[in-house]
């Protein structure tokens, strides 16, 4: 209550507020100009992923797919997003 009086007081204009990061948002992130949403950015490694974890058990898949989820974590990254 008082940081609004004192603010008042000197004169000093209250700080604007800020958004969360959106990487959706093309103008918050220049990665995604697009604006993709998760699920729908990098299809060209999300489906060999996929596949991949269909393909193996799920005791071994984890291993035997580690270099499609690397190769998908990457892409996402490249698009700004924080997985």
């Amino acid at each position: 209550m008082f940081e609004k009086v004192s603010s008042w007081w000197s004169g000093s204009k209250p700080e604007a507020e800020t958004k969360p990061f959106d990487p959706t948002d093309p103008k918050q992130n220049p990665l995604n100009p697009k604006g993709l949403k998760p699920c729908c950015a990098c299809p060209e490694t999300k489906r060999p992923r996929d596949d991949c974890f269909l393909k193996y058990d799920a005791s071994e898949a984890p291993l035997k797919c580690k270099e499609e989820v690397e190769k998908h974590l990457a892409c996402m990254r490249s698009y700004g997003f924080k997985v």
